[in-house]
């Protein structure tokens, strides 16, 4: 089963779950928006990912190779 088309999901860092258009937290609770739940569910590590690899490149730019 697809969840395109079927509008927006986000993750709640408050609730720590998956929400749809028709039932999110405020925008400063949420991540988002993502085309899936299963984007959505997955949100966190999106975050670590990139924040690792923006340390790292911070890293490297100072010149401290990681």
């Amino acid at each position: 089963m697809s969840d395109s088309g079927r509008g927006r999901y986000y993750w709640c860092t408050r609730h720590h779950r998956v929400e749809s258009d028709a039932d999110v937290c405020p925008a400063r609770h949420v991540l988002g928006p993502y085309s899936s739940a299963a984007d959505a569910e997955n949100a966190l590590q999106q975050v670590r990912e990139r924040n690792e690899a923006w340390e790292a490149e911070d890293a490297r730019w100072a010149g401290e190779e990681r």
